[in-house]
């Protein structure tokens, strides 16, 4: 089966996430576990932990079809000591938050070298970050995100995911989540079923399908190879609907959280819908 959700609002408390959900007629979801635009936020109460939990369960939510998403404040491959300690830090609480809740997985952006170092240095430093918070949590895997290129970001090629993943100590507990307008960004192209098995062939050569962890289903604003990072709604941009629809039939794809972070909330619902149009289930 597809699972096929969004990044819904966790307004009220997290417990209220699998709710918002369910109502977008998702079979996954993802979220932020905490304020994404703070350092530090309360820690989880017993309550919302166990509400978080019923409310996933009645709503048919598995830990493996949830993909919550670390801050985007945090970058592990900080290049001065003070901020990258402070990223560890905040991705170590993350993850503890997600174990917390019963979850399996936490999604993160690798990280930016700032141009203050090179390429393989911060690469690295992301993989120390990884090793470190896998080392003081239990259960949680470390899922990186691909990334569309723009700036001093790092993971917008697959070789730099697979050196992550090699400098990883603990490989069981790290995986990959692909976010389509990422990939056309950065010049990976998806446009046609053919060149989409290429883009993926290519994946699996590099850094391995058994490590695809999700998927985040966007369209994008702007051409192949921009290094832009703006997502459009499905079938509205430079992807185009057939992608999408070659996603929700790829066998390769089943029983992981395809998440849409596409510009329109009030449109997930139609766009889930659309989704599922193009399949059986």
């Amino acid at each position: 089966m597809k699972r096929v959700g969004a990044h819904v609002s966790i307004a009220g408390g997290v417990e209220n996430a699998p709710l918002n959900a369910q109502k977008i007629g998702a079979k996954a979801f993802a979220m932020f576990t905490r304020n994404q635009r703070q350092w530090h936020s309360a820690p989880l109460t017993a309550a919302s932990i166990e509400a978080f939990r019923r409310n996933c369960d009645e709503a048919g939510f598995l830990p493996e079809h949830i993909l919550p998403h670390d801050s985007y404040l945090i970058n592990l491959g900080a290049p001065e000591a003070d901020k990258l300690e402070k990223s560890r830090k905040a991705f170590v609480t993350e993850m503890q938050r997600a174990e917390a809740l019963g979850l399996t997985m936490l999604n993160f952006h690798p990280g930016s070298h700032l141009n203050l170092t090179d390429e393989d240095a911060c690469l690295k430093t992301i993989a120390e970050s990884v090793n470190r918070s896998l080392d003081a949590t239990a259960g949680v895997t470390a899922v990186i995100e691909n990334t569309a290129g723009q700036g001093s970001n790092l993971g917008w090629r697959f070789e730099h995911l697979a050196r992550i993943i090699e400098l990883a100590e603990d490989k069981s507990r790290v995986g990959v989540c692909l976010d389509t307008c990422h990939l056309f960004a950065s010049g990976y192209d998806l446009r046609t079923p053919e060149a989409f098995d290429a883009t993926l062939g290519e994946f699996d050569r590099v850094v391995g399908l058994l490590y695809l962890r999700g998927m985040h289903l966007n369209d994008a604003k702007q051409k192949l190879g921009s290094k832009v990072d703006r997502h459009e709604c499905l079938g509205k941009g430079m992807i185009g609907i057939d992608a999408f629809a070659h996603i929700m039939r790829h066998p390769a794809l089943e029983e992981i959280p395809l998440i849409l972070e596409t510009p329109n909330a009030e449109g997930w619902a139609e766009e889930i819908a659309m989704l599922y149009g193009f399949t059986n289930e």
